[in-house]
This record gives structure tokens, sequence and C-alpha cells, in this order.
């Protein structure tokens, strides 16, 4: 077996209200930072699973997302997926 560090970033479709990137869209501009805009919040997930080889743990990181991770309702997400060598597994 493999292990593979998943990266998934969850955010919500296009169209779909975001009340805590609004927030934080009003609030930049007290602390001075006026040319920001379209701020979307979000969520990051990293987890290692192991897997044969890559479409495998790829193949099972998207059911995880989309029976548990995210709500396929209002998010979409994006999987990276990276071999982890084997002594950076058992170092976290």
């Amino acid at each position: 077996m493999t292990v593979f560090e998943a990266r998934i970033e969850i955010t919500h479709r296009p169209g779909i209200l975001d009340p805590q990137g609004a927030n934080v869209e009003r609030a930049l501009p007290a602390l001075g930072y006026h040319n920001v805009r379209a701020v979307r919040v979000g969520k990051s997930i990293r987890l290692l699973v192991d897997a044969p080889d890559e479409i495998a743990a790829g193949s099972q990181v998207d059911e995880m997302c989309r029976r548990l991770l995210s709500n396929p309702v209002i998010e979409d997400y994006a999987v990276e997926l990276a071999v982890v060598e084997p002594a950076e597994a058992t170092s976290r």
C-alpha cells in the first residue's frame, strides 16, 4: 500500500450566499484593505489514506467528499493527491 495525502478544498457553489465571506469582505476596509472584493470562505481538509494506487485513493476521497465532507447541494470540492514518503507518513 502507498500512503497518499489528500488536500481537499471545499467552497460554496457559485450563486450560493456566503455569509462568512461577506462578513470578511465588509471588515477588511476597516483594516485598510479597500481593494479587496469577491471574498469567499471555505474549508480545507487534509488527510492521509492508504491505497494501492492514486486512482483508488482518489476514488475513496471523492466518495468521502460526496458522503460526508461536503454538502453537494451547496458546495463544490477539489482534491489534490500526493504520495507521502514513508518517513513523512510516520511523523504525522
